[in-house]
């Protein structure tokens, strides 16, 4: 596959999130980072960029609150930009349609949160057919507290979230790996 027949997904890059009392800047700072230097490798190789941004009717995620932009200091300029209002930018989106009239046939996926919108996508992506690199450094998510109190950090869910991934619904890749020529990328 090549860059032409390539978009890379950003998924809920959103000033949303820093509303949230869940938002942790320091944990925030690699993760803006690396999905910068995913955002400018994939301009560099003429990559296709599509932007997700998931809105809701009412709080930081409606488009009345004005949280509803990309997230600071993050600088994309998307060939499309795409709202949803579920966990897959697939459903009730008009993203599959756009993917398939540029002929589109591998995603890279990156954004706000690893295990939900972002590890969501990638299974959807998957089950249409879509070939999957799951760029988990250029996605972000945070501690979570289970039924039973236990308290599972951003950094297991990331890990929970490549381990069902892996071979299944994606490759699981890092920044450098997902802009790798193709034909580097088939001979190693």
């Amino acid at each position: 596959m090549s860059a032409q027949d390539s978009a890379l997904i950003v998924i809920d890059a959103q000033e949303s999130f820093r509303q949230r009392d869940y938002w942790n800047e320091h944990e925030a700072k690699p993760f803006i980072d690396r999905l910068q230097q995913l955002v400018d490798g994939a301009n560099k190789a003429g990559i296709a960029i599509v932007q997700v941004f998931h809105v809701d009717p009412s709080g930081p995620f409606s488009l009345a609150s004005g949280h509803v932009k990309t997230l600071a200091p993050l600088s994309i300029t998307p060939d499309v930009v795409i709202h949803k209002h579920r966990h897959s930018a697939f459903i009730g989106s008009p993203l599959g349609v756009w993917l398939t009239e540029r002929g589109i046939r591998r995603l890279l996926i990156s954004g706000i949160r690893t295990e939900q919108c972002c590890e969501t996508t990638t299974r959807h992506a998957s089950d249409l057919g879509y070939a999957v690199d799951f760029v988990s450094e250029a996605t972000l998510t945070f501690g979570m507290t289970d039924r039973d109190g236990r308290t599972w950090s951003g950094a297991e869910i990331k890990a929970r979230t490549e381990l069902v991934l892996e071979d299944r619904f994606a490759r699981v890749v890092t920044v450098e790996q997902a802009l790798a020529d193709p034909a580097v990328r088939r001979a190693a």
